[in-house]
């Protein structure tokens, strides 16, 4: 099917002219008449971009939205993670860094509008899709179903959330202009078409009449066939270098009247550990862009800065492939937000179509290279086991989950003793694959190897009866796509000793990120030998500090840290959980660190828990800062699955 831009762009200034004398303040809703938005009864087309306040720290909310508003933007598009403000039951956090009022009204002050995706379910390469972990506590719930109680977890979500968005709907005089229900889920087993109509009728119930509510899903008919429902405005999303026309026929098979819309027109693709850094040309995106906006179609722009998935907010895709820290996404605004080549690409195709604000776009904020840490290695994870476990440990005959645990993220220990001699090489076997997602083998202190969801289900180990075995288990990110999102994290199932099952094990939930932001570790150095050099190390704490410069003006700023010889962990800045590092598989090598966690006042301290390979029992035992990040180092991991670009089937 192909479409003619000059009737749409011709029917909609018409359209002006019948709809000027009748207009009203504030409105937004569809003209399917002539194929376009009204906005205040004139007729409307929105070139967005997409935004995750979750993955862009709040101080810098402000720098984003100019730069983008500068791009000649007219409008953003941001998930709402529900994780992110509801991490345990019952307990709401919409404050710093989550204040999801203050960014809308931000939004609102530079001249934005906003399109809203508060899921439920989100997406977004965000842990578990945005979903709560604690939905998983019932263990047979179906997650983006009728089940009742996924529903009424649902319902009393958005019956906190829901109120809070609406005094910021457009008619209400804030700048949302719509918002979808659900998110892809045409892509979804489920195809539940009561779960969809249920959902409808909280928004409507919790928003009003006036609101635009619409679906996104992909660009083709099996999306749209469980995707679309009757009274929610069917949108659809695609990447640059296909065919725009076949595209939006899909959409037009859902809906033969209204405003074109791409969701989710991609600028750039996701990454996972193990593969290459996602680059998509500039003048692929600068030409598809162009083939849409002529066609008078609106267009959101996914992602227009992607950010950082701080701390262990990451997802992961199905068979099990866990998204890096970085969310750069190779977008028109940097991770750091960066104005790129892109950017400047972008810019000039939406100045043919939209006038450019006055004034000159925000810099890039600058980077400062702080050199190098010295690290003091402090206690192993076994050795400071009693200080971590906040709740202290737990028996049981069999291994506990996470969820059993009542712990969602990070780190789980779990230690037992060998029940028999085993004097050669004996396997120590996942046979079920239960390892979610990495555990760290230690027999006596001593490192043994890594046991690895989908990769490596079993090793050798050596020891007497009644040698102390510890496993740290660590959560790499829930899949957040496709059917497997019920992701339970730990040891799920049994782990057998040669042909018998292991028993009798000690389980401590560990409260990493309060210990470091407490400053408890910090002096308590390791009693264990250092093991020797080029040898594997057990999980173990390092610490360092760095003060700012004197006489430099214009410092702090925002920097990157690098790992020289490390293997892979975490890393904490003054508390502040930066994310997880991996060099030695990529391709993500730096971690940004913004700004405002960083201190004149004081020194700042760098927290490392190294879970592999210390290089300080070699040589050199720092950690360094610079001011260029590297996203697409050599990567030594050859994955089983890639999720092709801008493929939205699901991967299960």
């Amino acid at each position: 099917m192909a479409f003619s831009s000059v009737r749409i762009v011709l029917l909609c200034s018409l359209a002006l002219n019948s709809h000027i004398s009748s207009a009203s303040p504030r409105t937004f809703g569809i003209d399917y008449e002539n194929d376009c938005f009204l906005k205040d009864g004139e007729p409307f087309r929105y070139i967005s971009g997409s935004i995750h306040y979750s993955r862009v720290p709040r101080v810098y909310w402000k720098d984003r939205l100019l730069k983008m508003y500068m791009a000649g933007l007219n409008a953003i598009q941001t998930y709402i993670p529900w994780n992110y403000h509801e991490p345990v039951p019952n307990q709401y956090n919409f404050s710093g860094d989550r204040d999801l009022g203050h960014f809308l009204q931000v939004a609102q002050d530079i001249g934005l509008l906003v399109i809203l995706r508060p899921g439920p379910y989100i997406c977004g390469e965000w842990d578990m899709g945005g979903l709560p972990a604690w939905l998983l506590n019932k263990k047979d719930i179906v997650l983006r179903t009728s089940d009742a109680d996924y529903l009424a977890a649902v319902d009393k979500w958005m019956g906190k959330l829901l109120p809070m968005i609406k005094p910021f709907l457009y008619q209400n005089g804030g700048p949302i202009i719509s918002v979808q229900v659900e998110n892809e889920y045409g892509s979804y087993f489920a195809c539940d078409y009561n779960y969809l109509r249920h959902l409808a009728l909280l928004f409507r119930s919790q928003l009003g009449q006036a609101v635009v509510l619409f679906t996104t899903d992909g660009a083709g008919a099996g999306y749209l066939r469980c995707g679309a429902l009757q009274g929610l405005y069917a949108t659809v999303d695609f990447g640059p270098g296909g065919n725009v026309s076949a595209s939006f026929a899909a959409q037009r098979s859902a809906e033969p009247h209204g405003p074109l819309v791409n969701s989710e027109f991609y600028t750039g693709w996701l990454d996972h550990w193990g593969e290459h850094h996602s680059v998509v040309s500039s003048a692929i995106v600068a030409k598809s862009l162009n083939e849409m906006l002529v066609m008078g179609a609106n267009v959101n722009m996914y992602m227009f800065i992607g950010g950082t998935n701080f701390g262990y907010w990451n997802g992961a895709n199905s068979p099990y492939a866990p998204q890096p820290t970085s969310y750069d996404y190779d977008a028109p605004l940097s991770e750091a937000g960066d104005l790129t080549d892109k950017y400047f690409a972008i810019r000039d195709v939406v100045k043919m179509y939209n006038k450019i604000p006055e004034g000159p776009t925000p810099p890039s904020t600058p980077k400062y290279a702080y050199g190098e840490v010295k690290m003091t290695r402090l206690q192993t994870v076994s050795e400071a086991a009693d200080l971590l476990s906040f709740s202290g440990p737990v028996k049981s005959t069999f291994p506990l989950s996470f969820s059993e645990m009542n712990q969602y993220f990070g780190f789980v220990l779990y230690r037992t003793k060998l029940p028999v001699d085993c004097n050669t090489p004996t396997p120590l076997s996942s046979p079920l694959n239960g390892v979610h997602d990495r555990a760290y083998i230690s027999v006596n202190g001593v490192a043994c190897g890594v046991l690895e969801r989908d990769k490596s289900i079993t090793m050798n180990i050596t020891g007497k009866a009644g040698s102390r075995v510890d496993i740290l288990v660590e959560n790499m990110g829930r899949v957040n796509y496709g059917k497997d999102i019920n992701d339970f994290k730990g040891l799920v199932s049994n782990l057998t000793l040669g042909p018998a099952v292991l028993r009798d094990w000690v389980v401590y939930s560990l409260a990493i990120d309060e210990a470091v932001s407490k400053g408890i570790l910090l002096g308590r150095l390791s009693q264990e030998a250092p093991p020797p050099p080029t040898h594997r190390t057990t999980p173990t704490f390092y610490a360092g500090s760095f003060s700012i410069p004197s006489g430099i003006p214009d410092l702090p700023q925002d920097t990157y840290i690098q790992f020289p010889d490390w293997g892979k962990g975490q890393v904490w800045i003054n508390g502040f959980n930066l994310g997880r590092y991996w060099p030695g598989r990529g391709p993500q090598v730096t971690l940004y660190v913004p700004v405002h966690i960083l201190s004149t006042a004081a020194p700042n301290n760098v927290t490392v828990l190294e879970l592999e390979s210390a290089p300080c029992t070699q040589g050199a035992c720092t950690v360094a800062f610079t001011q260029t990040p590297i996203l697409n180092a050599t990567v030594t991991h050859t994955p089983t699955h890639r999720r092709r670009l801008f493929d939205k089937d699901d991967l299960s």
